[in-house]
C-alpha cells in the first residue's frame, strides 16, 4: 500500500499497489542521489563544520532590505476601504484604491512585508499546484481556460508594473527550468509545454537529458522543460518600493496594529485593533498565511503550512557557472518539489522546500533541504551555509487562489505559495471590485470561498501527516524512474 493525499477532501486514503510491503519497506529506505561521477571542488567550496546547520536563522533578502515599523501615526475615525495585511496583495489593493480617490489604511499585525512578502524565493512563476486536467474536472473546462491564460496576464502585469513604476527589485526574466522525475514525466511535460506555447503564445520548450547540462549543472532529472516568461527577482526589495509607491499615492499603513474584531454596523463595519476602533464603509481581508482568529471565517479554510529557505555562503563564480549555466530559476516535479535558485547578484544558492515542523525552529527541517540540495548538486556536499529562515503560506482544499465575498466583506487571498505573481494581481482586482469597476475586477478567481476544514481551527495538527504522505510518494517516484 502507498499513501497520497488528496487537496480536495483534506484526508489520507491508501491507493493499491502491487508492490509488496517489502519491495515498499526497501523504495522507503533507499537514498536518491545524482548519478555520475563527483567532480573535485577543492578550494571552490568552503569547509563546513558540523552540525552542517547555518547560524543566521532571518531572511537573506532583510540584509539588503530590512522589514521596519513605520512612523507611528493615529488611526483615523472613518475609512471609506480598510485592508487588513500589509503584504503584497494588501498593498497592491491599497495602491488601486488611493489612485482612485478612496480614503482606504491597511493594517498590519507585524511590520509590513514581515510575513511571507519578504520570505518567499521571489520567482514569478505564478505556477498552479492542480494540473489543467483537474481543474476542468472539478469547475469546468472553461474556468480552466480561464485560468491557464491569467497566469500569463498575471505576470505580464506584474513586469508592466515593475517597469512602469520604476521598482527597484533585482528583477530579471531569465527563464524557468523545470527537471522530470523519471521519462514518463519528462514526456508529459514536453506536450504541455508544446500546448503552452500554442495556446498562450508562451515561448516554452522540452529540454531532453542529454542537453540538460546546458540548463542546471546537475543529472539528478531525467530531462526537463523551459518556459521563458519566468524571472526571479529581491522580494523584500520589491516589497519596500510597493510600499514607497503606495504611500507616496495616498494610501495609510499602520505597522503592528493587529486587528482584534470586524463587526457589521448598519451598512458599515466597526474594525476593532490594537490601537483603536475605525468605523469603514467596505473591508478587504489579505492576510493570507497569518491570518488569525480576527477572521473566524476565513481561518477554517486556509492552512499556514511552513516553507523553509536555505542559502549557501558565497560559491566561486566557476562553480556557479557550472551549476546555474543560464541563471534560471528551477523548480521540479516532485509532490513536495523543492524550488531554487541562483541570488540575484548570482554568487549563492537559495534552495526551498516545504517544512513538516509546526512549532519552534529545530534543526531537522533545514538538515533536510540541505540533503535534498546535495543530492541534486553533489559538488555543494561540504558547502557552508549562511541562512535559513521560514514562511507560511496559505493553502486551501482545492488550492487554487481566491477572491470571494462574505457578509460584506471582501478577501483576497489563498496564494498557495505562488504569491509573488498572484498576490499583486488578485489584490488589484479584488480592489476594482470593491470599487464596482466591473470589467477591470474580472478574473478566473473570483468564485465562491473554498470549503471549511472539518475540525480545524487554525492549528494545522495533520500537516506532518500529510507532508510526510507526499514524501512517500517522492520516494515512490524516485525509485520507478531509476529502475
Amino acid at each position: 500500500m502507498t499513501l497520497s493525499f488528496d487537496p480536495e477532501k483534506l484526508k489520507l486514503r491508501s491507493i493499491t499497489s502491487s508492490s509488496t510491503d517489502g519491495v515498499m519497506r526497501s523504495m522507503c529506505e533507499t537514498t536518491v542521489s545524482a548519478a555520475g561521477p563527483i567532480p573535485n571542488t577543492r578550494g571552490e567550496v568552503a569547509h563546513m563544520h558540523q552540525p552542517r546547520v547555518a547560524d543566521n536563522n532571518t531572511p537573506y533578502w532583510w540584509e539588503a532590505a530590512p522589514t521596519m515599523p513605520l512612523p507611528q501615526r493615529p488611526l483615523p475615525k472613518k475609512l471609506d476601504v480598510l485592508i487588513v495585511g500589509a503584504g503584497y496583495a494588501g498593498l497592491s489593493a491599497g495602491l488601486s484604491l488611493a489612485r482612485e480617490g478612496r480614503s482606504v489604511g491597511a493594517l498590519d499585525a507585524m511590520n509590513p512585508g514581515e510575513g511571507a512578502s519578504s520570505r518567499n524565493g521571489g520567482i514569478t512563476s505564478g505556477s498552479i499546484r492542480p494540473d489543467y486536467a483537474t481543474i476542468a474536472r472539478r469547475f469546468g473546462e472553461e474556468k480552466a481556460i480561464a485560468i491557464e491564460a491569467e497566469g500569463k496576464v498575471a505576470r505580464e502585469f506584474l513586469y508592466d508594473f515593475i517597469k512602469t513604476e520604476a521598482i527597484d527589485c533585482d528583477f530579471q526574466l531569465t527563464g524557468q527550468f523545470k527537471g522530470a522525475i523519471g521519462h514518463q514525466q519528462y514526456e508529459r511535460a514536453a506536450r504541455s509545454a508544446e500546448q503552452l506555447a500554442k495556446k498562450l503564445g508562451i515561448e516554452s520548450y522540452a529540454v531532453p537529458y542529454a542537453e540538460q547540462r546546458n540548463y542546471i549543472g546537475s543529472d539528478f532529472y531525467r530531462g526537463g522543460t523551459v518556459r521563458m516568461d519566468i524571472g526571479g527577482l529581491h522580494p523584500a526589495k520589491f516589497h519596500a518600493e510597493l510600499l514607497r509607491v503606495a504611500l507616496s499615492s495616498g494610501l495609510a499603513v499602520h505597522s503592528n496594529t493587529a486587528v482584534t474584531s470586524i463587526e457589521r454596523d448598519g451598512a458599515e463595519f466597526r474594525v476593532v485593533t490594537s490601537a483603536g476602533t475605525v468605523q469603514a464603509r467596505q473591508v478587504l481581508v489579505c492576510t493570507n498565511g497569518y491570518t488569525d482568529g480576527a477572521v473566524p471565517f476565513l481561518r477554517r479554510r486556509l492552512v499556514p503550512v511552513r516553507s523553509r529557505i536555505i542559502v549557501t555562503e558565497e560559491l566561486s563564480p566557476e562553480l556557479m557557472a557550472r551549476l546555474m549555466p543560464k541563471r534560471m530559476m528551477l523548480v521540479e516535479g516532485r509532490q513536495l518539489s523543492f524550488y531554487y535558485r541562483p541570488t540575484p547578484d548570482g554568487r549563492r544558492i537559495l534552495f526551498g522546500g516545504r517544512d513538516s515542523s509546526r512549532v519552534g525552529d529545530p534543526a531537522a527541517p533545514k538538515l533536510f533541504l540541505r540533503k535534498g540540495l546535495v543530492n541534486i548538486f553533489p559538488e555543494l556536499e561540504n558547502a557552508r551555509l549562511s541562512h535559513t529562515w521560514f514562511g507560511n503560506v496559505a493553502m486551501n482544499r482545492d488550492m487554487l487562489p481566491r477572491i470571494f465575498e462574505k457578509d460584506g466583506m471582501v478577501y483576497a487571498t489563498g496564494f498557495c505559495g505562488s504569491g509573488v505573481v498572484w498576490a499583486p494581481w488578485i489584490g488589484r482586482c479584488a480592489a476594482h471590485k470593491l470599487m464596482g469597476h466591473g470589467e477591470e475586477a474580472q478574473t478566473a478567481f473570483d468564485f465562491r470561498p473554498p470549503a471549511f476544514i472539518p475540525f480545524y481551527r487554525g492549528n494545522p495538527w495533520f500537516m506532518p501527516a500529510i507532508i510526510q504522505a507526499y514524501r512517500m510518494q517522492d520516494r515512490v517516484a524516485l525509485w520507478r524512474a531509476r529502475r
